[in-house]
């Protein structure tokens, strides 16, 4: 029991680092530091294209050069930061509005909210690890799913969002948010079944 408090202080420790060499970066990059902004871009680059690769569907190029226009609207934005929340979570949500910009702005081209796209490579388990097969079916199944439910899904399971947040970031119904996120799971059920 000792060894498991030891071990959620040190990360609790090591949040608060975190934290503060941010902040320390943050400020520095607001006044023009462009190698503090190097590093905030090093620290969080992962994490921002991970929550937009999942959330506009695992599309590589697009997902880059997402993760690359939040970046410089993160810099653009940088001087107006007044610190009321940890810049790792301000980062994130601007990462995800970036994302569902994207989404957004496809209603008018390719269909947006009931698209069927076929699973392509999903279960190409390797022989090096099943969780690492099942982690990377899953990321791919993800993908597949239809624009809105994919976003729902993410925001909600992934992110942690609430309903009532979804919905209004997305401009749909409390209701609506959570027939998508029944839809999705239906759908992720019944892809990664197959694959059983």
């Amino acid at each position: 029991m000792l060894n498991a408090a030891v071990i959620e202080l040190s990360l609790d420790t090591t949040a608060e680092a975190a934290a503060e060499a941010d902040a320390a970066l943050v400020r520095s990059a607001a006044g023009g530091d462009g190698d503090a902004f190097a590093s905030i871009y090093r620290r969080h680059a992962g994490r921002v294209h991970g929550v937009i690769s999942r959330l506009v569907g695992g599309q590589g190029v697009r997902a880059e050069d997402l993760t690359q226009e939040a970046f410089v609207r993160a810099w653009q934005a940088l001087p107006k930061f007044r610190f009321e929340s940890a810049f790792s979570t301000w980062l994130h949500r601007l990462a995800v509005n970036t994302a569902l910009m994207e989404l957004r702005s496809r209603r008018g081209g390719p269909r947006f909210d009931d698209d069927e796209d076929a699973l392509d490579d999903v279960g190409m388990a390797d022989s090096a690890g099943q969780a690492t097969a099942l982690s990377l079916d899953l990321e791919r199944a993800v993908a597949t799913l239809p624009p809105r439910a994919r976003a729902v899904l993410v925001l909600h399971d992934v992110e942690g969002w609430k309903h009532e947040e979804i919905a209004a970031e997305l401009g749909m119904a409390v209701g609506s948010s959570k027939a998508q996120l029944h839809r999705a799971r239906q759908l992720l059920r019944g892809r990664l079944g197959d694959e059983a």
